[in-house]
């Protein structure tokens, strides 16, 4: 069984933007599952919208990469995750971040860290990895 998401990560300052939804410990991208006759980037900025408050409109992000894993939250499914790079937050959208809708929590991800146990797999095995080549190779030019 798989489940068709789309995640978006918000990176500033080395760190990633990531939330954990109420009820549960793994830590993820903002983000969700698509509605019907949604496309990735339209779902993106909606989950944004509900999850965080922020507005980001689909030519304010930019497609990363598409990956499949095994689901956190739900045992014996596989997630197929569009995931996309927003623009950085301002300091103002940073000041005023807050936890909306199914999420409890907010963290920030040093993306120079070991990656801890607490993230779900999708971010942990590819979508960590992909930033920090992307960072790697936007840094070295």
């Amino acid at each position: 069984m798989i489940l068709t998401i789309t995640g978006v990560c918000f990176v500033s300052d080395g760190k990633l933007l990531t939330v954990r939804k109420k009820n549960t410990s793994k830590y993820m991208l903002v983000g969700g599952k698509l509605e019907p006759g949604e496309t990735p980037v339209q779902a993106a900025s909606r989950e944004i919208l509900e999850e965080v408050d922020l507005m980001r409109t689909e030519d304010q992000l930019e497609l990363l990469g598409e990956f499949d894993e095994d689901a956190a939250n739900e045992p014996g499914w596989r997630v197929s995750s569009t995931v996309f790079l927003a623009e950085p937050l301002t300091e103002r959208e940073a000041a005023g971040l807050t936890a909306r809708a199914e999420i409890a929590e907010l963290k920030w991800l040093d993306l120079s860290d070991n990656i801890p146990a607490s993230l779900a797999p999708l971010l942990a095995k590819h979508v960590v990895p992909a930033l920090r080549k992307r960072l790697t190779i936007d840094i070295e030019g």
